[in-house]
């Protein structure tokens, strides 16, 4: 295969990043254009968008686990494609919102039906998808998902320029659109087989929330998710107001970061092949991001525009490389250390950490950096160091637990399926 990797084999794997493509499309959009739209076409000030977006996602956290588990009761597939066409219809609501409790209960029902999709393709994947390859598979959605995001923001930069009604609605259908449309190409897939249905009868229902080991996984791949707002509300804000750089340089760091994901996240994913690698990418994580947090740093310091923009993109090179060493590190972890029954729950529940990082990062980072400068920066890439050299031993910790067969039972699953792969 060739350096650069972006489209993955045939099967399964490149329907689902299918699936993810067409609604990241529509998200894309949705991400540049729904603030516009609910402050200057409805009317919601943004103090009012905020307070409901955050309660909105928090409820979404905690719907994760639930709806996962029925993923896991009731068959991945069906409740992929059942949230797929929930989420559709609950951006589809957003065109006909006017007050805010409307509004309110639109963005509740926007960001549930979102984590339970999440947690449901997720459990999906494990399905479909033999242990051996289900963080190669994950990078390559990664991917998929960058890109898409880059042309539905560019479409809906053509909303933005364009500043009327008509365009901000055709935005926000269209990614409700795409939502149906990845639910119909969904439904291509057959239900995965060779993977034991959780009945309820071998201990509670939710036991994820029993998991102590686990529990420490995901709060500490949590922590280090908090990368996530440092290029989309932090830099933004860093960027203007305490370095000489000009504002355009908000622009070419995401490029840089979404460039970077969608060639190189496969390859650096192909190095973990089990636990071990995976804990020793985050540890390599953590050490990568406290040097992007020194390198931002380090921007304020420049005398001239060209200076502090060189320093910020070189910044921003090493911050996307320990993304991808996070990504690759955390989706074999999170996997591994899931009972095959219920990849769903589990899933649901690790998949939270995205969902809270969003819900406390923009205001403990905005908080942290702007306010502490360079200290503020250091602090925080001690916190990511932190995080990444405790997911060692917390991973050994999880592997070693009283649900022992967890890891052996994934790999004896995966050995039936890649056996008989299922077709689409």
């Amino acid at each position: 295969m060739g350096f650069i990797r972006i489209v993955p084999p045939g099967g399964p794997a490149r329907t689902l990043a299918l699936a993810q493509l067409t609604n990241s499309v529509g998200d894309g959009a949705y991400y540049v254009c729904s603030v516009l739209y609910f402050s200057r076409i409805v009317g919601l000030s943004p103090t009012r968008i905020g307070a409901a977006l955050t309660l909105g996602w928090a409820l979404g956290a905690v719907a994760g686990v639930p709806l996962g588990h029925l993923a896991d009761r009731r068959g991945p597939r069906g409740i992929a494609i059942l949230m797929s066409v929930a989420t559709g219809l609950a951006v589809g609501s957003f065109l006909f919102v006017r007050s805010y409790p409307a509004f309110l209960a639109a963005v509740c029902a926007y960001t549930c039906c979102q984590c339970g999709l999440g947690a449901a393709r997720q459990a999906l994947l494990a399905g479909l998808v033999e242990p051996a390859r289900r963080t190669e598979t994950r990078a390559y959605l990664q991917s998929t998902v960058n890109a898409g995001l880059a042309l539905g923001a560019a479409l809906g930069g053509i909303a933005l320029r364009l500043d009327t009604e008509a365009s901000y609605l055709t935005a926000l259908a269209a990614d409700g659109a795409s939502f149906l449309l990845a639910a119909a190409v969904l439904a291509r897939l057959r239900p995965p087989t060779g993977i034991p249905v959780a009945t309820g009868q071998d201990g509670p229902s939710l036991s994820v929330l029993r998991d102590r080991p686990y529990a420490l996984v995901s709060l500490l791949n949590m922590v280090m998710l908090l990368y996530m707002p440092l290029l989309s509300v932090v830099l933004p804000l860093w960027i203007v107001e305490r370095t000489e750089a000009p504002s355009w340089t908000v622009s070419a760091l995401l490029v840089v970061n979404t460039v970077g994901v969608v060639l190189f996240q496969v390859r650096m994913a192909g190095r973990v092949t089990d636990l071990s690698s995976a804990s020793r990418a985050i540890r390599h994580a953590g050490l990568v991001l406290l040097a992007a947090c020194g390198c931002f740093a380090l921007s304020a310091t420049g005398t001239t525009a060209w200076t502090a923009g060189l320093v910020l993109l070189a910044a921003a090179c090493v911050q996307v490389l320990g993304e991808m060493l996070l990504g690759s590190g955390s989706w074999e972890i999170g996997f591994a250390l899931a009972p095959p029954d219920k990849q769903g729950q589990y899933q649901g529940f690790y998949g939270a950490g995205t969902a809270v990082a969003r819900l406390i990062g923009p205001l403990l980072l905005t908080t942290l950096v702007l306010s502490g400068g360079t200290l503020g920066w250091l602090l925080l890439g001690a916190l990511f160091l932190t995080a990444g050299l405790a997911m060692g031993p917390a991973v050994r910790w999880a592997s070693g637990r009283g649900a022992a067969g967890v890891v052996s039972g994934a790999t004896e699953t995966g050995s039936r399926q890649a056996e008989g792969d299922p077709a689409l």
